[in-house]
């Protein structure tokens, strides 16, 4: 069983930056893959970034060179630094690692908004 605890998300103006954070349970956390995915009100939820264990990185084509996704195996947690947020970019983000299974975490509010 994994627990993921998301923190950081809140209300930004367009142009403006966020880094979002998510801390995971587990011994061999550098064996999860992870990623953060969004939902916004009435769309599907969509993968915005993952990294596996190894440190491959793939990013929806919407954020890249906006948003960068990384991880801490020490501190058994992955972030995701936000910048030139634009209002279509607010969003619920939630913290996804896989091992073995699908594991959420509960979700944090992101809006961009003037």
């Amino acid at each position: 069983q994994v627990q993921l605890v998301e923190s950081g998300g809140g209300l930004v103006q367009p142009g403006g930056s966020l880094r979002l954070s998510c801390v995971a349970s587990g011994r061999t956390f550098n064996t999860y893959h992870m990623g953060w995915y969004r939902q916004a009100p009435g769309k599907q939820r969509e993968l915005v970034a993952g990294i596996s264990g190894s440190g491959r990185i793939n990013y929806v084509d919407s954020v890249n060179g906006r948003f960068t996704i990384s991880r801490d195996n020490a501190k058994k947690s992955v972030y995701l630094q936000m910048n030139s947020l634009k209002v279509e970019d607010t969003a619920v983000y939630y913290c996804y690692a896989y091992w073995f299974n699908d594991y959420w975490g509960q979700g944090t509010q992101v809006t961009v908004s003037s």
